[in-house]
């Protein structure tokens, strides 16, 4: 291993590394609950996908063709929301997404913001489909 790819792997904390590498959690519901996609000017994109019981997130994934930044921001914000209400959802920031990977480089954070960014199209969605859940069956995502 060269020096540069050891100086990665000890910059980072164990819950930035965890989060960059889990893969688990990519996965693209058919009628989620609620939906977002965010495209930076970059290409980065992230999606999200929510499922609603009773006004708690029970489950959430992503899809990304972003960096191991942009999938360590996904996952820390997974990590955030499952089991958190729609109001406790709306309140992570980009600040709480690096904060809770201990380790985002500074220059990264656009991943954070991103992330964020995106979980709040996929809450309002959410919001929306809540008011009017017929449309939940009508809109497919791929």
């Amino acid at each position: 291993m060269d020096q540069e790819s050891l100086d990665f792997w000890r910059r980072h904390s164990i819950r930035f590394l965890e989060m960059a590498l889990r893969s688990d959690r990519r996965q693209v519901l058919k009628t989620p609950d609620g939906y977002g996609k965010r495209t930076r000017e970059c290409g980065d994109t992230i999606e999200f996908f929510l499922t609603v019981r009773h006004g708690k997130i029970v489950h959430a994934s992503f899809e990304t063709n972003g960096c191991i930044y942009s999938v360590a921001c996904a996952n820390a914000v997974i990590s955030l929301v499952e089991g958190a209400s729609i109001e406790e959802a709306w309140q992570v920031t980009p600040e709480t997404i690096a904060d809770y990977l201990e380790t985002l480089p500074p220059k990264e954070f656009h991943c954070a913001q991103l992330a964020a960014e995106t979980l709040f199209l996929a809450l309002a969605d959410c919001q929306q489909k809540h008011r009017n859940p017929w449309k939940k069956f009508y809109q497919t995502y791929e």
